[in-house]
């Protein structure tokens, strides 16, 4: 495993962190699903703390240096401590509170390659004390009173790792980092993600909402299934394209001197511009 691939990414969004004037933000989307966001600069994907009868569970804990914020965060809104963390895939800005949160007794549950990676190299979780205690395979459910949370792993989309979370008596769906709304996606390619994988996992959490979901991406803002549409929609549009001049023969310099994703270039961001997407595209499909 490649467990240096998404270092400098994880260094960068560590900059960012001890640069900036972070705060967190909790967003009650429905009765007891409370959406956090970090404010006043990168702190890390989007992330949920759930208030059941009796427990409190939480989808991922952001990045290291901001964990103790976050807790105190989380704890106010939860009205207690936090009994269950999920992680929905390896990456420091979604695991890295992990050890911090685990030194209070939360139980971080996550799927089996993420304990894997995290076996080789625990920092992106904080240490080794962010390793996950419970691992699964297909999915696991927690019942928190009304509250029902089917977390589904979805392969070779964003890492090997991934899982998405679906509240199904709320309609509310936690895509992890399987959905980057309204910028281009990062897909780890060095960490088991596939572009084919990417667009597949967003097709079934797509099919898993109607029009009123409410959609929390793993980066970007609150959406719905429509908002989702247009995301996939631009990603297989963008697949498309590459695979046109792939299919030409052309060489990766000659697919980025073509520019094929230029009409996509708003969607471009600090961490994936319209070059880097074009590159993972091209890598994914001619490697996959």
């Amino acid at each position: 495993m490649k467990k240096l691939a998404v270092l400098p990414l994880l260094l960068a969004s560590l900059a960012f962190a001890q640069d900036a004037e972070i705060t967190f933000n909790s967003t009650e989307i429905e009765p007891g699903i409370f959406m956090v966001e970090a404010r006043g600069g990168f702190g890390g994907g989007n992330m949920a703390v759930l208030v059941g009868e009796g427990h409190v569970a939480m989808i991922d804990d952001g990045l290291p240096p901001l964990a103790e914020d976050l807790l105190q965060h989380v704890t106010e809104t939860a009205g207690g401590p936090i009994n269950f963390m999920v992680n929905t895939h390896v990456h420091g800005d979604h695991a890295g509170g992990n050890a911090h949160f685990a030194s209070t007794g939360t139980v971080v549950f996550a799927h089996d390659n993420i304990r894997k990676r995290l076996l080789e190299d625990a920092s992106g979780a904080g240490g080794p004390g962010g390793l996950p205690v419970v691992t699964f395979g297909d999915g696991v459910t927690f019942h928190l009173g009304n509250i029902e949370a089917r977390v589904k792993h979805l392969p070779k989309a964003h890492t090997d790792g991934d899982a998405a979370i679906h509240f199904p008596g709320a309609n509310v769906i936690h895509t992890g980092d399987i959905l980057f709304h309204g910028v281009f996606p990062f897909i780890d390619l060095d960490s088991g993600g596939t572009v084919d994988g990417y667009i597949a996992a967003q097709k079934k959490i797509g099919s898993m909402a109607d029009d009123a979901t409410k959609i929390i991406p793993g980066h970007g803002p609150l959406t719905d299934r429509a908002g989702m549409k247009t995301d996939i929609d631009m990603l297989v549009d963008s697949r498309a394209l590459v695979k046109a001049l792939i299919d030409e023969g052309k060489s990766i310099d000659d697919v980025l001197e073509a520019n094929p994703l230029a009409r996509y270039d708003s969607h471009s961001w600090e961490f994936i511009t319209t070059e880097r997407m074009t590159r993972t595209l091209f890598r994914s499909l001619t490697t996959d």
